[in-house]
């Protein structure tokens, strides 16, 4: 007998760090843990003035189908599903309401709706296309010295890209300008567009009743309008572009009787990802870590 007590004292306390109890004991707390990040991430998206949430991937899928032709090379396709995860990611859990907009403030998302209207007898081809580029790429982002970077892209540029400080401010050394010479190729590179006078006027809400004098005071170094004068009012470039909604801020103008002319090159912004250019270099063989690598100076490709 007083050998068993013996053997009992010994087992009790070992069988109670051994099984786990009914309470939040480590042992759950650990698997929890484990479970938490083997979870993906959850996107709260706000489209059409309603919050829905979509697993990161499932967004990454309708952004890609929405944001780049799917008829584009597979390589293309996976650097921008990168592109568009990291942006996503960046402006993720900043405790808003909502993390981003179906809008063109953020990224454009495409459902499963939308995209049979969009695609018609290719959406089975094209949307097992952007799924196999969203999947093998699957939970890929890029870092700068750590840190999630901030993914701008954009359709075409003017031959080079655009140094980020030129249109949104920052000075952020992996968006600085590259040369893009494949987007040249493009057979959109170039738009002429025209405006009245009256419109022109009313659209860059001047008083004037008279356009009497268009002058490009000076350009950034990728050739783009930095700043131009209408009148006796200075627009940056940027700014002018996004009243009269122009393509790209690469242009000349001139007047003709009551008629301006406005003649672009590229589409977009400029900044970070030229998603054409990245389409060229996919089809000279470029895998899409080389694409990113490119155009987002000494970034990183991680791996959530």
């Amino acid at each position: 007998m007083k050998y068993i007590l013996c053997i009992l004292l010994l087992i009790i306390p070992l069988y109670s760090l051994i099984v786990p109890h009914n309470n939040n004991n480590f042992y759950y707390e650990k698997i929890e843990y484990v479970n938490k990040i083997k979870e993906e991430p959850v996107v709260k998206l706000l489209d059409s003035n309603k919050i829905i949430n979509l697993s990161i991937e499932d967004y990454i899928i309708g952004v890609v189908s929405c944001e780049m032709p799917a008829s584009y090379e597979l390589e293309a396709l996976k650097a921008q599903a990168i592109a568009s995860r990291t942006y996503a990611l960046e402006k993720m859990n900043i405790n808003n309401l909502y993390d981003l907009e179906n809008s063109t403030n953020n990224q454009c998302y495409h459902n499963n709706e939308i995209l049979k209207n969009k695609w018609g007898n290719n959406y089975e081809k094209y949307y097992k296309k952007i799924t196999k580029a969203v999947n093998e790429t699957k939970g890929y982002y890029m870092t700068y010295n750590g840190k999630i970077i901030k993914a701008f892209y954009f359709s075409t540029s003017n031959g080079y890209t655009e140094d980020v400080k030129n249109v949104f401010g920052s000075n952020l050394e992996y968006l600085s300008s590259v040369e893009s010479s494949w987007d040249k190729n493009n057979k959109n590179f170039e738009k002429t567009v025209s405006f009245n006078e009256i419109d022109f006027i009313n659209k860059l809400k001047l008083s004037d009743i008279k356009v009497n004098k268009i002058e490009i005071l000076n350009r950034t170094k990728s050739n783009r309008v930095n700043e131009i004068m209408i009148n006796n009012t200075i627009f940056k470039g940027t700014t002018f572009r996004k009243l009269l909604s122009i393509r790209s801020t690469d242009f000349d103008i001139e007047k003709k009787d009551n008629i301006i002319y406005i003649k672009t090159r590229g589409y977009g912004h400029g900044v970070g990802l030229s998603q054409y250019g990245a389409n060229e270099m996919a089809k000279l063989g470029y895998d899409y870590d080389e694409i990113l690598k490119y155009y987002y100076k000494n970034i990183d490709i991680n791996n959530v």
